[in-house]
């Protein structure tokens, strides 16, 4: 799995605990130091930001995670990431949380339907949503769940969407 954005690691922990191979990336590595040198974790040090080349190359896995994170030049290489019967969680800030602090730029603020946008015709979405919620703390956030062209249905019954 693929966490964009990695952080201090908390979905590359959940990911390993659950016997996952897990790559993170993300500019530096202070959250995730402990993990370094593990067999099953990759961290690709990146500024996502500066221009250059998606870091992961072409590399696509079955899950690819984002949360907290918005640079809108990476969302088709994001996509992208996605293999063919794989699945993308993304969630970050929308439009409407600047009545709640940071994030409040319109940069970092997702629009109606942007992920529902970004995705059409590449990933199949499974759900979606757009609004506020209260926890941790009062957020106007957009989610979006979507799986690859290739995603069979019969893994859909087995509970794996």
């Amino acid at each position: 799995m693929l966490d964009v954005a990695c952080g201090t690691g908390r979905h590359v922990r959940y990911f390993l605990s659950r016997g996952h191979s897990v790559t993170g990336v993300d500019r530096y590595n202070a959250g995730v130091v402990d993990l370094l040198g593990r067999d099953d974790f990759e961290l690709i040090e990146t500024d996502l930001e500066d221009g250059r080349p998606w870091a992961p190359g072409a590399a696509r896995f079955a899950a690819v995670v984002v949360t907290n994170y918005l640079h809108r030049p990476i969302l088709p290489e994001i996509i992208a990431s996605v293999a063919d019967d794989g699945v993308l969680v993304y969630e970050t800030f929308a439009v409407g949380n600047e009545r709640h602090g940071r994030p409040s730029n319109p940069a970092f603020l997702l629009q109606p339907g942007e992920l529902l946008d970004v995705i059409d015709g590449k990933l199949d979405p499974i759900a979606f949503e757009h609004g506020e919620v209260q926890a941790p703390r009062p957020a106007a956030v957009q989610r979006i769940c979507a799986v690859g062209k290739g995603y069979s249905a019969a893994r859909r019954l087995d509970g794996m969407a």
